[in-house]
């Protein structure tokens, strides 16, 4: 391999060993998927869960058919966004996900756990090989967006996913400290290491809004998304605000009822 390598076969004109490794994974033949968006952080905490679960509600309401896999293994937190607590069934077809009330379909391994508190002490190839099978082993049924909620950080799993899956585009989730903006950035080139367009970056409990007077308040300290977004020449921004009524619905498990227009733009380009 050569030492300005990209990670990018396709373009690649010289002939190295690399090329003749194909990490793509074979989606279930029983299942269509259209587009595949990552959403991944630098760090953990920052509302990544809670950005994938808002997108995957919204695209919903606008009339597509939507999907989350969770591949955050060990700590799943999709099944409690959106209240589903079954287990998760095999047929002779494959794995069947499971399904919000109001349809997107679900994948996580907490549906697979006898019981949903028990911890997964797993290394990590165990752990990415599990995320590469809830694309090859589960039956997802006419999908047109998948979202894929990512661990946080750039180790195994976002390797595994940006290599082996189709991702059609990622949304990096922020927070607007500066230390934070630091750790987007190690995200970024990550992506752009293994040639994944991001689409957008969405800066979480960027503001308050008070309820009486309207005036908004920078609680956690001035936004840097904008600066960020044009540092990396990201095209699509937004902002979500501290809002309570979005955390309850979030702790409740009804987090697809919840009403907001702030990430309206996010898919735009895809």
């Amino acid at each position: 391999m050569s030492e300005e390598c990209n990670h990018n076969c396709e373009n690649c004109k010289i002939d190295c060993e690399s090329k003749k490794v194909d990490f793509r994974a074979k989606l279930n033949e029983h299942s269509s998927v259209k587009k595949v968006i990552a959403v991944m952080s630098g760090k953990g905490g920052v509302g990544k869960s809670l950005v994938t679960s808002m997108l995957a509600a919204d695209t919903m309401r606008e009339g597509f058919r939507t999907a989350v896999l969770d591949a955050d293994i060990t700590g799943p937190s999709i099944p409690k966004a959106f209240g589903v607590h079954e287990k998760a069934y095999a047929t002779e077809y494959g794995i069947m996900p499971l399904k919000s009330r109001t349809g997107i379909e679900l994948m996580s391994i907490n549906f697979l756990l006898e019981e949903e508190t028990a911890p997964v002490v797993w290394r990590g190839p165990i752990i990415a090989g599990t995320v590469k099978q809830f694309w090859t082993d589960v039956v997802w049924e006419d999908i047109d967006y998948m979202f894929i909620d990512m661990p946080p950080g750039t180790g195994d799993v976002p390797l595994t996913v940006m290599q082996s899956l189709p991702i059609d585009g990622i949304v990096v989730v922020t927070t607007p400290q500066d230390l934070v903006s630091l750790i987007v950035e190690k995200a970024v080139n990550m992506a752009n290491m293994l040639n994944v367009p991001i689409i957008g970056i969405v800066e979480n409990m960027s503001y308050y809004k008070c309820p009486n007077c309207g005036e908004k308040h920078e609680i956690f300290g001035r936004s840097h998304v904008e600066e960020l977004a044009k540092k990396f020449g990201i095209p699509n921004v937004a902002r979500l605000p501290i809002d309570q009524k979005l955390a309850e619905a979030c702790d409740a498990g009804r987090i697809e009822f919840y009403e907001g227009d702030w990430l309206k733009d996010i898919l735009k380009d895809v």
